[in-house]
């Protein structure tokens, strides 16, 4: 009889066992038949089983045995074995053979039982042991050298699939009852130690020049960095062994080379992140990023450029690893243009998020840190056109914050460039005085200068300190002026013209807002032009407000002469923007004091609330006190018989109201070469929206309030898709402003036509809160056709 092949005597085999054990009810020959299938497996110098005989049964056989083993988990001959024979031979099945197929098994078994059941349980025990016995390591190794069988490529990306996602299909069929081992806080870390135990193996076989494959570890480490961070456990190891082993630093090469674009990005976050050191992402990395484009597109543009969610350690290690190399230094320069540009972009300074904007600026610093002297040197001028550029839109900004970190990127290029030995330096709180409530970041370092300085005066103190003297209560004191304060306004003017006594110009400055209320004043235009003009050239404490004060106090004795040369002003050439938002700041201070009642001279009007430019500028700023307006506006039209309705009480505004209020509309459609109100000056523009809004609150019951609010609602109307965020505010405040002074009658004759567009557009679909409440407004006035009509809101719907 001739002799069989390997192949047709180990299938013969097998089929005889599994007919054994599903007929069998005999322990010895169940046992007998379950050792039979074991020796295939044993590699021992004891086995009968030729190698030829293992390798076809690991490749046609293994993955069809335990499939029957699985499906007959509740057989009864199964129930005759004892707990050690069914440990050694059925668990010994799943654990001794071939780990690629006992893994795709065990996880497809898994998720087809049904839970809970002990047949689930006693394979989810397999699957644990499994694991701790690291198995995995001998399924990646294989891979690593190429023994194993050839498989498709859809086997190769289910057995990834299987091998990633095991905490999420555990998870999935285990529920409450899933094993500590079996979640990704434990399952991945055993997973990077099993793939550095590879790599150490690997670096074994290069010294011992054989070779291997990195292709499937890579694929697993790209799959495993989108599920779960791992890197948290390579990086440091790797970080380590890369330090003076070049061998390392070649299968890391290698490694990340090997790893698919599609899960590359995911590699190189995760990376980027883990390494606390540049020269330690350069020894893990080397020059991907010059061989990859994917790499080099997500090293030198996605994570600099387009993703801001990183820190700053993260930025300083990924331009430090470019700045490593030679070869890769192009590439920061590189990086640096693309940095400029986004920073001075105009653009992206008004449309990208301002956590974005500090993102690129803090890259931006960290890179122009990096250069050397000689790169510097050559660019020079792309950084000074970006400096100059980038300033101007920073500075043209309505946010305050952004203006804020234009000036500080521009001093730290400026002090880098050393352009003609001066660096530029910005006055931050003169700059940023309007905005007292914004202003936190510089006034932040005062209390520690304040605290070192009187740590070193304790000290000083403590040499001339004599505990038997008592001290003198001197906190009533005032000190002592050898110069007199000026008596007569022309004195004060005379100082602030020609007077180069700091002294003198502060006891003036100081004086000047007393003798302006105390005397009518024939120079009162000439102290306004001076005041505008005047420079804090002597440091003096607190300038700002008592210029401000001074200023206040002259346009309110002699309102028409100076309000009208302050609204000229306005619009003249050759003023700053600080200039021209000083007259809006005066203008609305001056009408808030002329508008108090005549016969309440110790306060404010209780009808009118004090408003200045310190208050929040938009209703959306302040949401609880518009929701406060409206219920008073419903409260306000409600007819109760036991409450009696205030009258309007005379004050000085209402005569003037228009002297403020008509000349800022003159000008502002002219541009000039200085000054464009409706083109890149947004910050002006958003103010003086503002200011006509408060100015037309103010002149409520004032004749001449009609007439204010047709001209305001033909004014803002151009402007109410603005690009500018504080303009479409403003616009907003405004309409509130129009529908709180303005008489109902006057809205339903005057503004009859605007009215019904107004409201249309405010209750547009694309209308947010601040629309919502200038909506409310309009539709708690006395108007007839107000009706509740609108499903969106409407009286019977009062929810801002």
């Amino acid at each position: 009889m001739p002799s069989l092949t390997p192949d047709v005597e180990v299938r013969l085999s097998v089929g005889q066992c599994v007919r054994t054990l599903t007929t069998s009810k005999e322990k010895e020959e169940v046992t007998k038949t379950l050792h039979t299938l074991t020796s295939y497996l044993d590699d021992g110098p004891q086995s009968t089983i030729t190698s030829a005989q293992r390798a076809e049964f690991s490749r046609a056989h293994y993955t069809r045995t335990l499939q029957f083993l699985i499906s007959n988990i509740n057989a009864d001959w199964l129930q005759l074995l004892t707990v050690p024979q069914c440990t050694e031979l059925w668990d010994g099945l799943f654990l001794r053979g071939p780990p690629d197929q006992t893994l795709l098994v065990l996880m497809d078994g898994i998720s087809s039982m049904s839970s809970p059941s002990a047949g689930l349980d006693r394979l989810v025990s397999i699957l644990e042991r499994f694991l701790q016995s690291g198995r995995l390591t001998v399924l990646l190794w294989t891979r690593c050298q190429g023994t194993g069988p050839s498989d498709s490529p859809q086997l190769r990306e289910t057995l990834l699939s299987r091998l990633v996602a095991l905490p999420d299909l555990t998870a999935n069929q285990l529920h409450h009852h899933n094993k500590t081992l079996f979640l990704p806080q434990q399952y991945y870390p055993l997973l990077a130690r099993d793939m550095l135990t590879v790599l150490e193996r690997t670096c074994q076989a290069l010294r011992g020049l054989k070779d291997c494959s990195l292709t499937f570890v890579a694929q697993a480490l790209g799959k495993a960095c989108v599920q779960g961070h791992i890197f948290g456990v390579l990086a440091p190891h790797l970080s380590s062994c890369t330090l003076s082993d070049m061998v390392w630093q070649r299968v890391c090469w290698k490694l990340l080379e090997n790893v698919p674009e599609r899960w590359l990005e995911s590699v190189l976050t995760g990376m980027v992140q883990a390494v606390n050191r540049p020269d330690a992402l350069s020894r893990i990395m080397g020059n991907l990023v010059l061989k990859n484009k994917k790499a080099q597109f997500v090293i030198t543009h996605k994570l600099l450029l387009l993703q801001y969610k990183y820190e700053t350690r993260v930025l300083s290690i990924l331009l430090g690893y470019l700045a490593q190399d030679r070869e890769r230094r192009p590439l920061l320069i590189q990086v640096l243009r693309s940095l400029c540009q986004a920073w001075a972009n105009p653009s992206a300074v008004r449309h990208t998020p301002l956590e974005q904007q500090l993102y690129v600026s803090r890259a931006l610093l960290l890179c122009v840190g990096l250069l050397s002297d000689a790169e510097l040197q050559e660019l020079r001028s792309e950084l000074l056109q970006c400096m100059l550029g980038g300033m101007q839109s920073h500075l043209d900004s309505s946010v305050v914050r952004v203006r804020r970190m234009g000036m500080v990127v521009g001093e730290c290029l400026s002090s880098r460039m050393d352009v003609n030995g001066a660096k530029l330096k910005f006055e931050v709180q003169y700059c940023m005085a309007p905005f007292p409530r914004l202003w936190t970041v510089p006034s932040q370092a005062v209390p520690s200068q304040a605290a070192s300085v009187a740590q070193k005066s304790g000290a000083d103190s403590e040499l001339d300190s004599d505990d038997e003297l008592t001290p003198y209560d001197m906190s009533a004191d005032q000190e002592m002026s050898q110069a007199a304060p000026p008596r007569y306004l022309r004195d004060c003017l005379e100082a602030f013209l020609s007077s180069e006594d700091p002294v003198r110009v502060d006891l003036s400055l100081r004086a000047i807002e007393g003798l302006v209320r105390k005397n009518t004043s024939t120079v009162s235009v000439e102290l306004s032009k001076v005041l505008l003009h005047m420079e804090d050239r002597y440091n003096t404490v607190g300038f700002l407000s008592l210029r401000q004060a001074a200023m206040v106090a002259l346009t309110v004795t002699d309102s028409v002469p100076v309000t009208e040369y302050l609204t000229t002003e306005f619009y003249s050439m050759n003023y700053s923007i600080r200039q021209r938002l000083d007259i809006l700041e005066v203008l609305i201070l001056s009408a808030q004091e002329l508008s108090q009642p005549i016969t309440d001279k110790g306060g404010p009007s209780k009808a009118i609330q004090r408003v200045t430019m310190n208050t929040p500028l938009y209703p959306g700023d302040d949401p609880i006190h518009w929701r406060q307006v409206v219920e008073r506006r419903i409260q306000s039209k409600t007819k109760r018989l036991s409450k009696v309705g205030s009258k309007p009480t005379p004050n000085r505004y209402a005569p003037v109201a228009g002297h403020f209020f008509f000349p800022l509309l003159r000008n502002y459609d002219r541009p000039q070469v200085t000054f464009d109100l409706l083109g890149g000056d947004h910050l002006v523009l958003g103010r003086l929206i503002h200011t006509l809004g408060l100015l037309m609150h103010l002149a409520v019951n004032a004749p001449v309030a009609t007439q204010m609010g047709r001209a305001l609602l033909d004014f803002v109307w151009a402007v109410r898709y603005h690009v500018d965020q504080m303009v479409r505010r403003g616009v907003l405040f405004a309409v509130c402003s129009i529908f709180l002074s303005m008489p109902s009658q006057s809205l339903l004759v005057e503004l009859s036509d605007q009215l019904f567009e107004t409201r249309a557009w405010l209750a547009g679909e694309n209308t947010g809160q601040n629309n919502k409440v200038s909506l409310m407004l309009l539709y708690t006035r006395d108007l007839p056709y107000n009706r509740p009509t609108s499903p969106q809101l409407s009286l019977s719907q009062p929810t801002v």
